[in-house]
């Protein structure tokens, strides 16, 4: 809008100095054709200018529609990015809590093994069987033994894969049939 202003206030100063000159030099038509030619030229190099500033106008909103697409293209770039570490994020500490899970529940199979193993010992004093009830009570005794292993073993393997190697679900399967073993072996010990 201020470059139409300037334009017009610039035609108008031409107009009013063609007009001055006009007065001033009273002549003759001559005269005044020339005037009329300077006119025309006047308009014709404002045109020229006014097409000049529109075109740089113009070439400067281009740059600056590429400037902010360039911009927002950035920014999607970014968002995108923090949404990828967000969800890889999300996914070790998923990955972190299962496998603390998985360590409680191998923590609580060795205490119970080891629980088994002490009560096993103690029906050794309290129950006084044959050799086969003591057979089958030792029997118990290495399996809840085994199973005290294996869930330590198994806590050992969780947390050399909380580092380096994908998560197992079956950690603590082999420890659980154990100490269900060695518990049934003892309770059978008692039979005899």
């Amino acid at each position: 809008m201020n470059l139409a202003n300037l334009f017009r206030a610039y035609d108008a100063v031409v107009a009013f100095r063609d007009a001055a000159r006009r007065l001033k030099d009273a002549s003759g038509a001559s005269k005044a054709e020339t005037s009329l030619s300077q006119t025309a030229a006047a308009q014709g190099l404002a045109g020229q200018i006014e097409t000049r500033l529109t075109n740089v106008v113009v070439a400067a909103l281009k740059e600056a529609f590429d400037r902010d697409h360039a911009r927002l293209e950035l920014e999607r770039e970014q968002i995108e990015e923090q949404r990828r570490h967000a969800e890889e994020a999300l996914r070790l500490e998923l990955r972190r809590q299962t496998m603390d899970r998985e360590i409680g529940r191998l923590r609580l199979l060795a205490g119970t093994a080891l629980v088994g193993w002490i009560a096993s010992i103690a029906v050794t004093f309290v129950h006084q069987g044959g050799v086969p009830s003591r057979l089958v009570l030792g029997l118990g005794w290495l399996l809840l033994l085994g199973a005290l292993g294996t869930a330590f073993n198994a806590q050992g393997r969780v947390n050399a894969e909380r580092v380096d190697k994908p998560e197992r679900a079956d950690a603590g399967a082999l420890p659980l049939w154990l100490l269900i073993a060695g518990l049934a072996a003892t309770a059978i010990s008692l039979l005899f």
